[in-house]
């Protein structure tokens, strides 16, 4: 089963991508871990990805296809994967259905207000990038994995924030429209375990296999 998750930054969709992938065996693939993975094994397609990272720019659409056809081929693929971040674009959209056959869209959905105050208090570990919450039980400001103390990233504070929702927002509303046929939406306002139980129905319904 091969999945998309929309959800703008702070709804969640990140954890739920987790949950999935664990249940279900299928593999979260995010394309800016792809691009990082390939830069650091110094593969051509990484190293060409870089020099348009390195000047700010947006990475082809041509060449992240490229990158994720070569991922998508690898073994643990075989019973699907989770696209996390990709595509963020109608263009995108287009180009993915020449490398893969998506079966389910989850749109993640999380009020403009809710977004912006879990983001707010969003911090990361600049160690291992494990993310927690300030407002979340048993925050102490230091990571929970490897106990380096957490920042807050800039995309994290308010202005940041407002211009990176107005963006999302823009370009995702196409991609629901697109996807209309295959589309399930869920509300995150809610624990995670609120938030997946839904979809892990869904799934389950619609030919997921645990």
């Amino acid at each position: 089963m091969n999945l998309i998750l929309l959800g703008a930054q702070g709804s969640g969709k990140g954890t739920l991508a987790k949950n999935i992938a664990k249940d279900f065996g299928i593999v979260q693939i995010s394309t800016g871990d792809l691009f990082r993975e390939s830069i650091a094994k110094k593969e051509a397609l990484g190293l060409k990805a870089q020099e348009y990272m390195n000047k700010g720019e947006l990475v082809p659409i041509d060449l992240t296809l490229k990158i994720l056809k070569e991922r998508i081929k690898k073994p643990d693929c075989k019973k699907g994967f989770i696209l996390d971040g990709f595509p963020r674009s109608l263009e995108q959209a287009e180009a993915l259905k020449k490398v893969a056959t998506i079966d389910y869209v989850i749109n993640v959905h999380l009020p403009y207000e809710e977004c912006v105050a879990r983001l707010t208090t969003r911090r990361t570990c600049p160690k291992c990038g494990d993310i927690d919450n300030m407002d979340y039980p048993g925050y102490t400001g230091n990571c929970r994995k490897c106990s380096t103390p957490l920042f807050q990233r800039d995309d994290d504070k308010p202005e940041a924030i407002k211009t990176r929702l107005e963006v999302y927002e823009k370009t995702t509303t196409p991609l629901i429209d697109f996807y209309s046929d295959r589309l399930f939406k869920v509300s995150s306002l809610g624990s995670p375990a609120d938030t997946y139980k839904p979809v892990k129905d869904f799934l389950l319904k619609h030919g997921g296999k645990k």
